[in-house]
């Protein structure tokens, strides 16, 4: 497999670049990173969706109930035209998400992702996000006194 990139980094440079759109919450820059047929597997998803307009629908999602939501990048790695990126996302719980209330909650949890690159943009991704940890962040009764 050919690689997207001479000297390996930028794919990685890419990613992490889309990662500080993404903080920013402009999802309208968000966006300009991906193809236009941009593939979206999440783990526990039975389909796959695809585009833009997806992606964004997907990222409006977290930005509405978790406003402040911010994702950092612990370790990232490429290989070919695949970037692996290991993220700890981080945000304060203050609107509706999957049925859940807002709670005022801060939630802390890691998501492992992998990007694939095509022509100096993200063609697909591949997310596989710790759900279990951030659902019992968001219901379970805190103890007594905390």
């Amino acid at each position: 497999m050919e690689s997207d990139t001479a000297d390996g980094h930028a794919g990685i440079d890419l990613v992490r670049a889309a990662f500080a759109a993404f903080n920013s919450g402009k999802l309208d820059n968000c966006s300009e990173f991906l193809t236009d047929d941009f593939i979206i597997n999440i783990a526990g998803m039975p389909f796959q969706m695809r585009g833009r307009a997806a992606w964004r629908d997907n990222a409006q999602v977290m930005l509405s109930a978790f406003p402040d939501v911010e994702a950092r990048i612990e370790d990232i790695f490429s290989a070919d035209d695949r970037v692996a990126v290991r993220l700890t996302m981080r945000g304060t719980h203050r609107g509706e998400f999957v049925g859940i209330p807002a709670t005022g909650r801060t939630v802390d949890y890691t998501s492992i992702e992998i990007y694939r690159t095509e022509g100096g943009k993200l063609a697909e991704e591949w997310i596989s996000s710790d759900t279990a940890t951030l659902m019992r962040q968001l219901t379970e009764t805190p103890p007594a006194g905390a």
